[in-house]
């Protein structure tokens, strides 16, 4: 196969951590008879000072083409002065609209050898596997909006299409996994959770009658996921509720280094990331974990590619690397650490 993927590496350690994936996928796809092909492109702070936007033409031009795209991280402390109309975010935000993507997946997966890096006790999180569906185009961060002498305010608002996509995607993956999907909502207060509450069973048992499927309230879910996190297989939710909790679940792990995550639609190319951000403390020391960013290239490889194989080639990799005891400072609990550079070429040779 040959394909094509825009790398938009951003800032702060975004370079740092997607030339590791990039080594990575190249490694992958020479074992397995492929040719990947990969087009640089600016956007965040990176494009500001280079072309005055946060995303530029060229930059979308080279997205929409692609066959996927690799993200780093945007932002930093030179671009947050608050009177700027221009942030590197934005540029983040406008490359979801334009690639037209809806749904964003979190895995949360805990490694057993990093179990004790949790902030949790590792009998609560040791085999935590949860894959998370989150609404990202609609919902209250997009609705009517104001302010005014008295207050302000912000609509949430959805519509059945919007709920339908989402939740089949979702269930979809769950038929692939372990065969039970969790619906997050607060129908009990919020009328477009009830909404979500309807379709979402009316869906379920016209389309997946053997689908193990239950209803949480989004409050009680942020308390299970501290409590007995190996319950939940496939979560879906609305944009503000999977924001807060896919957040919470991301420190089940450990670390946000450990973290990938995919954002995807109907069609076209996903925009493949890491959770992180863009670190700019650490930027340039070759310190960054790179696990996040090459297991996000895994699930590129997955969603956008359809090479399944390859795919989780690289996520025994990551795993080989962690069982062989390298770990980079994020998680090395006060031992030994590598660098990103070493962590990559250890997960190239696990390959081979």
């Amino acid at each position: 196969m040959k394909a094509q993927f825009a790398v938009v590496a951003g800032d702060g350690i975004g370079p740092e951590v997607t030339e590791q994936a990039v080594a990575v996928l190249t490694a992958v796809g020479a074992q397995h008879g492929h040719e990947f092909s990969f087009e640089e492109r600016l956007i965040g702070g990176a494009a500001i000072d280079a072309a005055g936007t946060p995303l530029p033409s060229d930059t979308v031009a080279a997205c929409r083409t692609a066959d996927a795209v690799l993200l780093g991280a945007v932002g930093g402390p030179q671009w947050d002065d608050p009177k700027s109309p221009i942030r590197p975010e934005q540029g983040l935000l406008g490359l979801r609209s334009e690639l037209e993507v809806f749904a964003n997946l979190r895995p949360i997966r805990v490694f057993p050898e990093l179990a004790g890096a949790s902030p949790l006790r590792p009998d609560i999180v040791s085999g935590v596997d949860i894959l998370f569906y989150r609404e990202l185009t609609g919902g209250i961060y997009f609705g009517e909006s104001g302010i005014d002498e008295g207050g302000a305010y912000q609509v949430m608002r959805y519509n059945r299409h919007e709920i339908e996509r989402i939740v089949r995607m979702a269930a979809d993956a769950a038929q692939t996994r372990r065969g039970r999907l969790t619906m997050v909502d607060k129908a009990n207060v919020l009328e477009p959770s009830r909404l979500w509450r309807t379709v979402a069973a009316e869906l379920i048992a016209e389309e997946y009658p053997n689908l193990a499927y239950d209803v949480v309230l989004v409050d009680a879910m942020a308390m299970y996921l501290v409590s007995h996190p190996t319950e939940f297989d496939v979560v879906v939710t609305a944009n503000l509720f999977g924001d807060i909790l896919t957040d919470e679940a991301s420190m089940i792990t450990g670390s946000l280094g450990m973290l990938p995550s995919a954002s995807v639609g109907a069609s076209g190319p996903g925009l493949y990331e890491p959770v992180h951000g863009s670190a700019p403390d650490i930027a340039g020391e070759g310190l960054a974990n790179p696990l996040a960013a090459i297991l996000a290239a895994a699930m590129a490889l997955r969603h956008s590619l359809g090479l399944e194989k390859e795919a989780l080639a690289i996520e025994s990799a990551v795993a080989a690397a962690i069982t062989a005891g390298l770990r980079t400072a994020d998680i090395a609990g006060g031992g030994p650490s590598v660098g990103s550079a070493e962590m990559g070429a250890a997960v190239i040779e696990a390959l081979s």
